[in-house]
Formats: structure tokens, sequence, C-alpha cells
């Protein structure tokens, strides 16, 4: 399941909020660089300009550059300052909601929070909002590799791009690391990756709703379990019914099934208990609902029709699940028989092929990529390395992978220092082709260098 800090409050008007963190990202990226010392598209429109389209006389005689403009709807900023030192970070941001109902505003906005320390360093700095909200997946890939191809075009040629894609944006990131990473891009930081894939990512939340239908009932007004309504609307629909169902403690245990049975935050990891410090519950119910409805909505809006299915999964719990719940005084048994009696959700196969195009991964990489992921992430499970790792393995081009797990609490929940030591890592591979070691990531900084994930839920 797929978040950022880019989209609106989960839930309005009440006093549970799912905290946004893609934005964090960018701004604490940013600011850790500071002790890093290490075919254009007709449509263009620019408030700053550069003299020369020659890239050497652009960096001896056009610097500092700051260019703002729009490649086929995409609003882009690109900074470059006088002391540039060659290097072009390329800034992916995650999910954003598209305003598909009233009173809903879309945003637009570039992501270059903190630019300036990172100039005054010498990293030039390229970031583009995409042309468009929702699963822009698709476009996300054209629209990056459009804003790459003109820096080298009209500002100058960097000596390496990296790509930086967060929660969605990792999406973006793999799926281009495999089609232009031999050309365009040097290496790549996937943070809070979507690992398994866009297909494998969406029917997990098709498992979530099941899951939510045989504890609660899903009222028939929002479609049904392989097809949710095509304009439904999370606030105004989905939250009321489910804000009053998790305040009422005895449906705790009710609410830990959904969660073992779809895999949240991965078997065998146990989160913080609910309303603690730390918070896992509601936030987790609340987050991975909305994608299982509203965005679950635009995207079938979007391929044109039912994309996800669950055909080949089983739905099952261990022992120790099983006791755990009876202690909460749940019987799982008679819940595993209604979900397993319903494995028939199919996709209609035009849109599954969308999901697939937008993007499945090949495992196909040319060029190193760095994966971050917090251990506990109550929308794209840790368990999504596992399904990358797998991926990338049996394309052989595991030596070009190397993952790595911090002990925060949340979705792409990163301290500054585990996002700079993740950078300086992927930097120094680019740089030397040497691989990155377990111990370049210190316990003492969050890491958890001993981790392994657990196995992606379903097939």
């Amino acid at each position: 399941m797929l978040y950022s800090r880019d989209q609106k409050k989960l839930i309005e008007n009440t006093s549970i909020l799912t905290r946004q963190r893609t934005l964090f990202i960018a701004l604490t990226l940013f600011s850790t660089l500071l002790i890093n010392a290490l075919a254009s598209p007709t449509t263009f429109t620019k408030n700053a300009t550069v003299a020369s389209p020659n890239a050497s006389e652009a960096v001896s005689q056009n610097m500092p550059v700051d260019l703002t403009g729009e490649f086929e709807g995409a609003p882009y900023r690109i900074q470059v300052p006088a002391n540039w030192n060659g290097t072009l970070l390329v800034y992916v941001h995650g999910y954003r909601d598209k305003a598909d109902h009233p009173g809903e505003v879309d945003d637009r906005s570039v992501d270059d929070a903190q630019a300036q320390q990172v100039l005054a360093l010498g990293y030039a700095l390229a970031s583009s909002a995409l042309r468009d909200n929702g699963w822009a997946v698709r476009e996300g890939v054209l629209d990056i590799k459009y804003l790459t191809r003109f820096f080298h075009d009209h500002v100058a040629t960097p000596q390496r791009t990296i790509l930086l894609g967060f929660s969605m944006g990792s999406v973006i990131t793999l799926a281009s690391m495999e089609r232009y990473g031999d050309r365009l891009y040097d290496g790549a930081i996937a943070g809070c990756a979507v690992g398994a894939g866009t297909s494998r990512s969406w029917d997990l939340t098709a498992d979530f709703l099941l899951a939510y239908d045989v504890v609660f009932g899903m009222p028939p007004v929002w479609g049904n379990i392989g097809d949710v309504r095509d304009d439904l609307d999370f606030e105004t629909e989905v939250a009321p019914k489910l804000v009053g169902e998790i305040s009422n403690p005895l449906n705790f245990g009710l609410f830990e099934f959904i969660r073992l049975v779809s895999g949240t935050p991965g078997r065998g990891i146990t989160p913080p208990p609910p309303f603690s410090a730390q918070p896992f519950f509601p936030r987790w119910v609340l987050a991975d609902m909305k994608y299982a409805t509203e965005y679950r909505a635009e995207l079938e809006r979007r391929a044109g029709g039912r994309i996800v299915q669950n055909l080949n999964h089983t739905y099952s719990l261990t022992i120790e699940e099983k006791a755990y719940l009876a202690l909460l005084g749940l019987n799982a048994e008679p819940l595993l028989a209604a979900m397993n009696a319903q494995t028939n959700i199919s996709a209609e196969s035009s849109a599954r092929n969308y999901l697939t195009r937008h993007a499945d991964y090949t495992g196909n990489i040319n060029r190193p990529v760095l994966t971050l992921h917090t251990i506990i992430d109550e929308l794209i499970p840790v368990s999504h390395e596992s399904a990358y790792r797998g991926t990338v393995t049996a394309a052989g081009r595991e030596n070009l992978l190397f993952q790595t797990y911090t002990n925060g609490i949340g979705h792409c929940n990163f301290t500054s220092e585990q996002l700079l030591t993740a950078l300086v890592a992927i930097d120094r591979w680019v740089r030397t082709d040497v691989r990155p070691v377990p111990s370049d990531f210190p316990a003492a900084l969050g890491f958890d260098p001993l981790f392994t994930p657990p196995p992606f839920p379903q097939p």
C-alpha cells in the first residue's frame, strides 16, 4: 500500500490524522547533503534563461542557473550553483491526492525546499511536480526523463545523475532505472520502495478490503471488493463509518485480524501498542483504507477497469497469531474461511496490463540501486523488499542492489542521519564501483544490518 507526505489528510475535522512524510524526506535529504563533499518535448516555458545550449559553455559562462517552467503540463525547477560539483540529483515525489471531489485542490508545487543549502555545496537539483496527481507512474517516468534530458541539452552535462524516489516515486525510480539506467541515470535511492511492483501492491488493497468486509461489512454504496465505485470519496463516505468502528475499543481484536491477515507490517514484526508515543493503530487503518477505496478508485479510472485480483491467494495465520487473537477474544478460523471462500476476484485484462506496464519490474537494472526501508511501515510493508530482491536476483543483477533497513516506525520515517548515510553510500558506489557493505550503515544511527525482511504475503 502506498503513501506519501504529499497526499492530503486522511481524515479532516477529527483528531485522528495520518502524518505525512514525503516532504519531510525532501527537507532532510537536502539538509543532510551539507556534509557530503564527495528529445526534449515541444512545449517548454521558462522563467529564467540559459544563453548557450552548449553544455561546456553553460558551465563556464552561465552559472548559477535557476530555471522554472513546464513540460507537457509538469511544473519543474532546475537549480545549479556557480560552484557546481558535477552531480545532478533528480528528486521524484510520492503519491499526491488527485483533486477529484468537491472542495479539493491539486497540489502542483515543486519540491525544492532548503535548496539554498544544497546549492551552497555545489549540487544541482532538478524536481518535477509531474503532469498529473494520482497514480501518475506512466507520466512520471516520462516527466523525469524529459527533465533530465533538458538539463543535458540546455544546461550542462552532469558527471553523475542520481535519482531519489520515495513511496510512489520509488516506482517511477525503479522503472526508470530499468529503462534508462544505462543512458540517463547512474544510480538511485528508492526509499520506502514499492518493491513488489504495482500489480501485487494494489492486490494487497483487495486483501485488506476483503478482510474488512468479512469483519465489519462493506456498504454496497462503496462498490465491491473487486471494483470500488469510481467516484468514491474517503472523507465523506468511508471515514465516518471507519472512525466509529475505530472508536470502539471492543473492535481492536477485529482490526488486529485485518492487520495480520493482510500482512501489515509483516509476518513476525510486532508494531507498537495502540495509542502509544509512536502510534501504529489507528493510523495504519486510516491510511490503508484510503488507498483501498478512494485512491484505488482513481487508479481504476486511469486504467479503465477492474485492476485487482486474488485468484492465487490463500489467507492464513500462524499458530502464534491465532493464539494472540484468541487472547483478544477472537476466533480467527471462521473469518479465514470466509475470506478463502472468496478467492474469485479477477481483474480486467486491459486494466491489469496497464498496471503491469506502470509498473511491474523485470529486475534488469544496469546501474546501482540502493533501497531504504523502515522495518515497521504501515503502507508499504517491508516485505516489499523481499519481493524486489527476488525479482532482481532472478534477473541475475543482485550485484547492483543493496538493501538497508532502519528501526524507524512509520512510512518513510527516516532520520536526517539515515538519509545522509544512504546518499553517501550511493554516491560512493556510483563514483568508485565499490558496493556498500553492512558496516556502512551503523546501528548507532538506527540501522539494523542484521534484519531480514519477511516474505511478501501473497504470490
